[in-house]
């Protein structure tokens, strides 16, 4: 039987590393591409790694191309340099879709993010309509690709479908996001400043996602489509730091300390109807479960 071979750019991050580890169980051919080595905790036994950064077309255009899946997780993650932000997303992803754009490949999937939606209206659903304005770098890069990948399955019939992701969380994900650095001023009890939290979000364990993933690239009929990946079950962020305090026993949270940005978007969830018609997907780890794995590890690990 042949061996499926899959190319994970960013695949040295926290998504890239689950869907890594998750393709080498099933038995896959895996290789990470990312412009960092990974760190020591995130190496993976039987993972080729290539240290390459997607927007040097030319070096990118030297690697082997004889790939049956490519996933692009790739991009700079500090949104606050727009150049970066912007060619790392878009020209990165512009440059690794004409790589493989007249090969014979079985699936491109592009991960897309909520942030595409710009300040529509929640539950956010996959059209046009609601996807034409965004207010950040990142999210204009993201809708640039979508449109781009789009355009050359209409043109090319090139088989690629984009994932728009709600906030994904789990074990070894970076202490900078919200579930992670509550869990550790809980961890050390210590007193911490927030928001006043009451902006509604979408959380969605890193199991569930990879489980998208993997479903979306044997399913044929998702070409040329975009599809939402979230838990659709919205939750106060002023809850959800309460609920991490009360399951590790420990943290004092202070509202209301650090002011909310002027374009904060209130309520930021998706519509997953289409996931579970076309995919047959459904998120199966709840809000509480994903926390206490999540806590479990953070308690035995160290924070970086």
């Amino acid at each position: 039987m042949k061996q499926n071979k899959i190319l994970i750019t960013g695949g040295t991050g926290f998504i890239g590393y689950h869907l890594s580890k998750k393709c080498i169980k099933l038995g896959w051919s895996v290789t990470s591409l990312s412009s960092n080595s990974p760190k020591p905790n995130k190496i993976i036994q039987g993972v080729k790694y290539l240290i390459l950064d997607i927007t040097d077309k030319k070096k990118l255009f030297k690697i082997k191309k004889d790939f049956d899946y490519i996933v692009n997780l790739a991009g700079y993650v500090d949104h606050s340099n727009k150049k970066k932000t912007l060619e790392s997303h878009y020209i990165g992803c512009k440059n690794l879709a004409s790589l493989f754009l007249n090969k014979k490949i079985k699936k491109f999937v592009q991960v897309g993010s909520s942030i595409e939606y710009g300040k529509s209206r929640s539950p956010q659903i996959e059209n046009k309509k609601n996807s034409q304005s965004t207010f950040s770098i990142y999210g204009k890069a993201k809708l640039l690709s979508t449109k781009y990948l789009m355009a050359i399955y209409k043109k090319e019939k090139f088989p690629t479908t984009v994932i728009r992701l709600y906030l994904v969380y789990g074990p070894k994900q970076d202490i900078n996001r919200v579930i992670p650095i509550t869990i550790k001023n809980a961890l050390l009890d210590k007193k911490f400043n927030c928001s006043s939290g009451l902006q509604f979000r979408d959380f969605i364990y890193i199991d569930d996602v990879i489980n998208a993933i993997l479903k979306t690239l044997k399913n044929r009929k998702t070409n040329g489509e975009i599809i939402n990946i979230g838990s659709n079950k919205p939750v106060r962020i002023k809850d959800l730091i309460i609920r991490i305090c009360y399951l590790v026993g420990s943290g004092k949270p202070i509202f209301g300390k650090i002011k909310l940005r002027k374009d904060e978007i209130k309520s930021l969830y998706p519509n997953i109807n289409k996931a579970h018609k076309i995919l047959k997907w459904r998120p199966k780890i709840s809000l509480n479960t994903g926390l206490k794995r999540t806590i479990k590890y953070y308690k035995n690990a160290k924070f970086n």
